[in-house]
């Protein structure tokens, strides 16, 4: 699916609700942003057509979906989307995807709001830096892989179990009374003040 496209979405919902009627859970992990955009130093130059394209895929996508989604999620539900520290400090060669990862964290917030009395919870999960393909296009992801290790009170990067471990507890009835949350999986890093 083009996420990037209202009629493939609403086809792919579409498909669900013939399929399965209802729907318990969304993991929104959808984030994109132009690779030469993302270098140290090339932020303040970011033309218009790179931002609006990642806050649209990185940040709307979520909204549409949970949009989509909240009807088909009859008994309640979990909506998460997976974002980076990079939305609450400023990260070297994140550049436009730390825009768009915290216009992902306010919509959640929103979501959450709204949804609440339908028995939706939405949450995020901020995770550490993982070696991904995707992270590798940031400029100077393994240096800071390094520092991450480094600093972290845990010493030690994250691994993507990490993540789905937290991402299994949100979407069970373990994290009832969770919501409207940005859950950090980083080995402890965002607490540090150096």
């Amino acid at each position: 699916m083009d996420a990037g496209s209202d009629e493939q979405m609403d086809q792919v919902f579409a498909k669900i609700q013939s399929e399965f009627g209802t729907l318990d859970f969304l993991v929104h992990c959808i984030a994109y942003a132009e690779r030469d955009w993302l270098k140290v130093g090339a932020f303040a130059a970011t033309p218009r057509s790179v931002f609006t394209q990642a806050m649209d895929l990185s940040a709307h996508t979520y909204q549409a979906m949970a949009h989509r989604a909240a009807p088909m999620m009859t008994q309640g539900g979990s909506m998460i989307a997976l974002s980076y520290y990079g939305a609450e400090k400023a990260v070297p060669g994140y550049n436009v995807m730390g825009v768009a990862k915290a216009a992902l964290e306010a919509t959640n917030r929103y979501l959450a709001m709204e949804l609440g009395e339908k028995n939706i919870r939405c949450n995020v999960i901020s995770a550490g830096p993982v070696k991904t393909l995707s992270a590798m296009a940031v400029g100077g992801f393994g240096q800071i892989l390094e520092w991450v290790e480094k600093k972290a009170p845990l010493k030690r990067n994250i691994t993507t179990k990490d993540v789905g471990d937290t991402a299994a507890w949100l979407l069970s009835g373990m994290a009832n009374g969770v919501t409207g949350q940005t859950i950090y999986v980083d080995s402890g890093y965002s607490i540090m003040g150096l």
